[in-house]
């Protein structure tokens, strides 16, 4: 059984994380998902990312415990670096990444979801938070800093402070979770997800377009004003040397649906 399992579907690269019951992540099934990030980051027929996990019960509910319990501090420091890194790269890649979370999504879980662009649950299939406190540390696996970049400072404090959980509805008027759908089953709600998420690509959308536009914003957004512009100025240069900006402007001037290839 793979740890992580990777396919692609017409374009969309689908990442499950594959521990059931509850999809917790070991060093082993952290390195599964680099590796599969960085496959369908480098498959150029790969256009958007879809993470989610197996089974309805979880999406992930983080670090497995018993492993960090029987684990030294030395072990404990680089497998954190090296989810960091691994969430940074998924994070990083100039590629839409969507977290479909159907079940609990807590913990390392959330920290997971939380580098995916957009996340969108379904309905009453569980809760999320960053409960990590109640352990006695603190979310080390980006928690930290995202939340606070989607909550603000004063309630991200006050979430993981608390360690509160929450249901996917209250997440969503927190901003944590983008959309909330209601679906009959958990094959039905991924396979809405993969209809939804063909907005963004070819030959809808020029996919390119969008991951700079991911990249300006993930990038930028932390750079100083003048230097996000410079960015921003930057990656439009190169979306006009490609052949989507040519395909959307010719569609536009002759009234036709345009036929992006994202390229």
């Amino acid at each position: 059984m793979s740890l992580v399992e990777l396919s692609t579907h017409e374009g969309i690269a689908v990442i499950t994380l594959n521990v059931p019951p509850a999809n917790c992540y070991s060093f082993e099934m952290m390195k599964a998902l680099d590796a599969a990030v960085l496959e369908a980051r480098f498959d150029p027929q790969v256009h958007a990312i879809v993470v989610k996990g197996a089974g309805e019960k979880f999406f992930c509910a983080g670090a497995d415990i018993n492993m960090l319990r029987g684990a030294d501090p030395y072990f404990k420091y680089y497998f954190c670096l090296h989810a960091n890194e691994t969430i940074s790269r998924l994070e990083q890649t100039p590629k839409l990444v969507v977290a479909a979370i159907d079940g609990h999504c807590v913990g390392g879980g959330l920290e997971v979801a939380l580098a995916a662009d957009i996340r969108i649950a379904r309905k009453g299939s569980g809760k999320c938070g960053l409960p990590e406190v109640k352990l006695g540390v603190l979310p080390g696996t980006g928690g930290t800093q995202r939340l606070v970049r989607v909550v603000g400072k004063s309630k991200a404090i006050e979430l993981m402070g608390r360690g509160d959980t929450f249901d996917f509805d209250t997440a969503q008027s927190m901003g944590v979770i983008n959309q909330v759908w209601e679906s009959d089953s958990h094959d039905a709600f991924h396979a809405s997800v993969l209809e939804w998420v063909r907005d963004f690509i070819p030959p809808k959308a020029p996919s390119r377009a969008v991951g700079f536009i991911k990249r300006a914003c993930q990038t930028g957004a932390d750079l100083g004003l003048q230097d996000g512009l410079a960015l921003e100025r930057e990656l439009q240069q190169r979306l006009f040397e490609g052949d989507d900006a040519a395909e959307g402007l010719a569609a536009y001037l002759e009234k036709r649906p345009p036929e992006f290839k994202g390229s």
